[in-house]
């Protein structure tokens, strides 16, 4: 395999919920341009939005960096969301589909995670979190 190619990318913030909002819409317009098949372009923006939103809330806000990259023939679009925030102390109950540390449904990462064809993830208690996520044309 050879190592994926960036070709268009862009650093944002996530402070506000305007932030959410621009991050939702660059990846948006970045996976119309990897012509990413609509239900990919879809499940690629709410899987992005829920994990910028996550950084914002959970993270105390930090950034989004997000690119269209190339490997070979493949196109697709990365997005890593980063925070310094306390980071999630057990990632494994984290993962678990209904568990939530606040008010929500308890599918941020677990549903984000189905949603991508890439989704790793680094974080320690008091480290703060990265969570890469990617999806590829087919």
């Amino acid at each position: 395999m050879t190592t994926p190619t960036t070709s268009t990318g862009e650093r944002l913030p996530v402070r506000t919920d305007a932030d959410v909002v621009r991050v939702r819409q660059l990846v948006r317009t970045l996976a119309q341009q990897a012509r990413l098949s609509l239900v990919d372009q879809t499940k690629l923006v709410t899987a992005a939005s829920e994990l910028a939103r996550n950084t914002l809330v959970y993270g105390g806000g930090g950034e989004a960096e997000v690119e269209l990259v190339r490997d070979g023939a493949r196109t697709g679009v990365r997005a890593l969301f980063a925070d310094e925030g306390p980071g999630i102390p057990d990632l494994d109950l984290a993962l678990t589909d209904g568990w939530t540390s606040g008010g929500g449904l308890g599918l941020g990462l677990s549903g984000s995670r189905r949603l991508v064809q890439h989704f790793t993830i680094d974080t320690a208690a008091g480290a703060g979190t990265r969570v890469e996520i990617a999806t590829w044309t087919r």
